[in-house]
């Protein structure tokens, strides 16, 4: 049986991994991660349906089992996978006061230790066939700023985007690598947030473009792994409707 390509799309069970997995689904086959099967099959049947879609179930808080799951899945399908998108992500707002070392392992272990393994399973020609070509990482426009009570989630942002960094030089000329980095989008991560009616209004008022969709998003991602963005490596994309140069008052 011929072996058919792919693009991975981690945390696709809901906010900006699925909304990337089901507008990318027309063109590509895709591979749908998270922890949640029943969700994951949600957006399977929100994907559209002429080109293969696959699910891998699998919880990547688990990152020592990464590496042995992933190539499992990979022999058993008989796939390899082209581009990569690295959209899960964990996030919790603590004050320095109240912060845990489990929180900074569980951030650090999905936004970016999850990613590194991932890369790592997918450069290795025996189990992806040289098939790889570009990898988006999902950031954080807090990656170069700073924020009360984000310390846990800021700092895990900043080192997906100096894994980026590293990767693109070390993967280059075969393998591109960039990050997105979203403004306030509203998911079901950053839900919590969007509870206050003054903070929305505080937030929409900063954003020279107003607030963001995952569609914005994912029309980042699209560019990226396309050709038109054949001569662009180791960059954030920032997407945040003009928030991180926004001064005014």
């Amino acid at each position: 049986m011929e072996q058919k390509t792919y693009i991975l799309v981690t945390g696709a069970s809901s906010g900006i991994g699925r909304e990337i997995a089901v507008q990318l689904s027309g063109s590509y086959n895709v591979i749908l991660n998270g922890r949640d099967k029943t969700r994951l099959e949600e957006t399977l049947n929100a994907c559209n349906a002429k080109n293969s879609r696959l699910i891998w179930s699998f919880d990547l808080a688990n990152v020592n089992e990464i590496e042995d799951s992933l190539t499992a899945f990979l022999m058993e399908n008989n796939c390899s996978i082209a581009y990569f998108v690295h959209a899960a992500g964990y996030m919790k707002t603590i004050p320095l006061k109240m912060l845990s070392v489990d929180v900074f392992i569980s951030s650090f272990n999905i936004n970016v230790i999850a990613a590194a393994m991932i890369a790592k399973v997918l450069t290795k020609k025996k189990i992806n066939h040289n098939s790889l070509s570009s990898i988006v990482f999902i950031s954080s426009n807090i990656s170069n700023f700073g924020a009360k009570a984000f310390s846990a989630y800021a700092s895990s942002k900043a080192a997906v985007d100096g894994l980026m960094r590293c990767l693109s030089v070390e993967l280059a000329p075969t393998v591109r690598v960039n990050s997105v980095l979203p403004g306030g989008v509203r998911t079901a991560m950053t839900e919590q947030m969007y509870q206050d009616a003054e903070l929305i209004e505080r937030m929409a008022a900063a954003y020279p473009l107003g607030l963001g969709t995952t569609q914005d998003i994912c029309a980042a991602v699209k560019f990226l792994i396309s050709d038109d963005a054949r001569w662009i490596t180791g960059q954030q994309l920032t997407v945040d409707g003009g928030r991180t140069i926004n001064i005014s008052g």
